[in-house]
């Protein structure tokens, strides 16, 4: 019997929390990235299967819902904080993850196509060269993007912005996800 693939956790913060809600969206993102190294086993191992398409349908489901909102709430309200007040070397910070921003979105392009083609049966195995070097670089990618956005830019950010102004940026990311 193999292990499923499919990794859930309930989420322990709310939007009244929403540097705790950004942080816990990094979590998200991690356990997707190994969903997608664990798909990459999985598919080597046991071919298209029901669970190697649902952990391709639940990578997508996260990448094409979660991950461009969560970089919405950064664009929105992290990266203007910064810019605006923050440290001067802060704006090189921020350059550089609007750049992964953009990449990110590049990337995910091309690795949906992958995904969709898992989910549907049809991705021809063994997987090959550029699809595993696609997966790998999207997963790293990230991977480098949180950890400097979790050492730098939300402590830095979190030191700014006033309680109000966390209220607000908590529930307009709340009011953007139709959460009430």
């Amino acid at each position: 019997m193999t292990t499923p693939l499919i990794l859930h956790r309930a989420v322990a913060v709310g939007f009244d929390q929403p540097f705790e809600m950004l942080h816990e969206c990094h979590g998200r993102v991690e356990r997707m990235v190994v969903l997608l190294e664990r798909l990459t086993a999985h598919l080597d191992q046991s071919g298209h299967d029901d669970q190697a398409a649902q952990a391709a349908r639940d990578v997508m489901r996260y990448f094409d819902l979660a991950g461009p909102a969560h970089h919405q709430d950064e664009e929105l309200h992290l990266f203007p904080l910064l810019r605006e007040r923050g440290e001067p070397a802060l704006a090189g910070v921020v350059e550089r993850l609007q750049r992964d921003h953009v990449a990110m979105g590049e990337a995910w392009a091309s690795l949906r196509i992958d995904l969709q083609a898992v989910a549907d049966g049809h991705l021809a195995l063994p997987l090959a060269g550029p699809v595993r070097a696609r997966w790998t670089a999207y997963a790293q990618l990230y991977r480098e993007h949180t950890v400097v956005e979790d050492a730098q830019a939300y402590p830095a950010a979190r030191a700014l912005a006033g309680a109000g102004e966390q209220a607000a940026m908590g529930q307009e990311m709340a009011q953007r996800r139709g959460v009430r």
